[in-house]
């Protein structure tokens, strides 16, 4: 009787002061209008308490707030609009929001390996290893016994759940690894290494961590335990031999001899290279599914040719339709690993373009499924050393040049803003990188020297231009800084606040066990 009575007022208080907003002048004002529909979609949201029969987590590797901003003017600027008003897929009322603590136990800066294991395990972990508990030491195989985590992945295959990984970089590359590895070092993705000897032999190795694998058969063991059901992205030379040529004419990597790839089929799994054998695929979940789409990494999405390599959406795709068969659900990661690589380069145009096929990810899995039993998560491990200039009119290129304010107008004006050494600066930059602005001394000379070059709004906004940046760095580095988590579906309401990392894997959890939580 309280409740009804206190819904009853809050709702009489609601109208009365819309009532008396229609008194202000600013009520017939679009952005006026826009903020009270804002506010009416949020006051009818209500937290999802059913249990969740479906998680997905998708995951921009790399994808920060300031990274998310910029593949947001980019987005809204390719579809005609001025940028800064667009609405990618995920920012939207209906979906909750949080702020994310990314550091490691050991480390400020984050790794993505044990920034994935924590979202993976529910707790923060070392840098550059994968789901090893605190007194695992990072490049020591003998750590890893008396240390490994149970995954989440192991905990839905044990409610008869199926699970499923894509990524646009190698599958044993760190984030997707984290889904079902566990090791000392996220580099051991065909080879182990004994510590402190990088040339060890095998037998010696077997003696001083017999249960250590590389990742890439630690990806197979998984499908043959039942663990992993889908598997797709890159790395298909970390599953075949040295000296043995792959799919497209490369060659592979292991020098075990073992080809994991006719592992996988021999255990029964479907096999597929390319966008044709992809179609090819039988998608009813009558059988594991392996594909390895490039030797290493997926192409960029600016580079990607349709008739070679599937889009990270319609992996997306193919993915939860072949996982939805199973009738207890499914947990389902996808990472656009990409968008990391081309921020490492200092390369705009490449990482919005990732970002903006992960945004177009993300709507593909909430159109094909149901908010009443899946939770779908969207957020980063990490973000980068990007920069935003000021101040830049409405409008500005996002890749380009900051275009002054105008002063009797809503789009910025047509004069570039300069910079106190009478050039040009672009919208959008990085702390570090290759693309820094000072240049390594003569021959002979111990100082860094430099001025900054002139850039064309032409230079700025071509693909493969490399932004300025300040520290010279061979690839440009993580940042420390909060990322953003987005969510709707069962319990996606406790995303709220400034969390750890490692809480995202705890909303997971209670969302799948929710009915069991409730009899106890």
């Amino acid at each position: 009787m309280k409740k009804t009575a206190l819904v009853s007022t809050l709702a009489l208080t609601a109208s009365m002061a819309a009532a008396q907003d229609q008194d202000l002048p600013q009520a017939s004002s679009e952005w006026f209008t826009a903020g009270q529909t804002t506010i009416q979609e949020i006051l009818d949201r209500q937290p999802n308490t059913n249990t969740a029969r479906n998680v997905i987590v998708l995951v921009a590797d790399g994808n920060g707030v300031g990274t998310n901003y910029a593949t947001r003017l980019f987005v809204g600027q390719q579809e005609g609009g001025l940028g800064e008003d667009h609405v990618l897929p995920y920012e939207t009322p209906e979906w909750y929001s949080a702020l994310v603590k990314t550091y490691n136990i050991n480390a400020q800066t984050p790794d993505s390996a044990p920034t994935a294991g924590a979202m993976n395990t529910g707790v923060k972990q070392r840098f550059n290893l994968i789901n090893l508990g605190e007194d695992a030491v990072t490049g020591d195989c003998r750590t890893e016994d008396a240390n490994k985590l149970t995954t989440f992945a192991e905990i839905v295959s044990g409610m008869d759940k199926s699970v499923g990984i894509v990524s646009t970089a190698r599958l044993t590359h760190a984030t997707p690894a984290a889904v079902y590895a566990k090791t000392a070092y996220r580099n051991w993705e065909d080879a182990i290494e004994a510590p402190g000897d990088e040339g060890a032999e095998a037998a010696e190795l077997g003696e001083l961590c017999p249960n250590s694998k590389d990742i890439a058969t630690q990806l197979i063991d998984a499908m043959e335990a039942g663990t992993i059901d889908l598997a797709m992205g890159g790395g298909r030379r970390h599953f075949v031999p040295e000296g043995t040529e792959t799919d497209e004419g490369g060659e592979g990597r292991r020098a075990d001899g073992t080809n994991l790839i006719e592992r996988a089929q021999d255990l029964g799994a479907q096999y597929a290279w390319d966008t044709a054998t992809a179609q090819e695929l039988t998608l009813d979940g009558s059988s594991p599914i392996l594909a390895l789409f490039e030797d290493s990494h997926m192409e960029y999405e600016a580079d990607r040719a349709d008739e070679e390599e599937p889009s990270i959406a319609e992996m997306t795709r193919m993915a939860i339709e072949a996982l939805s068969t199973n009738e207890n659900g499914y947990y389902l990661e996808v990472e656009a690993g990409r968008v990391d690589h081309a921020n490492h380069d200092g390369n705009a145009y490449r990482t919005l373009t990732d970002g903006a096929a992960f945004a177009e990810a993300v709507r593909v899995a909430d159109e094909m499924t149901d908010d009443e039993d899946t939770l779908i998560i969207v957020t980063a491990d990490h973000e980068h050393a990007i920069a935003f200039n000021g101040y830049c009119g409405r409008g500005s290129d996002i890749l380009g040049l900051c275009y002054e304010v105008s002063n009797d107008g809503i789009e910025h004006s047509d004069q570039p803003n300069m910079a106190a050494d009478g050039k040009p600066y672009t919208v959008l930059g990085y702390l570090n990188g290759t693309g820094s602005v000072l240049k390594e001394p003569t021959e002979g000379g111990n100082e860094w020297t430099g001025s900054r070059p002139d850039v064309s709004q032409e230079d700025a906004t071509d693909m493969d231009y490399i932004q300025q940046a300040l520290i010279p760095m061979s690839s440009e580095t993580h940042s420390g800084e909060d990322v953003a988590v987005y969510a709707k579906g069962p319990y996606a309401h406790l995303f709220d606040g400034t969390l750890e990392q490692n809480v995202i894997f705890h909303v997971m959890h209670h969302a799948v066990t929710a009915d069991d939580a409730a009899a106890e």
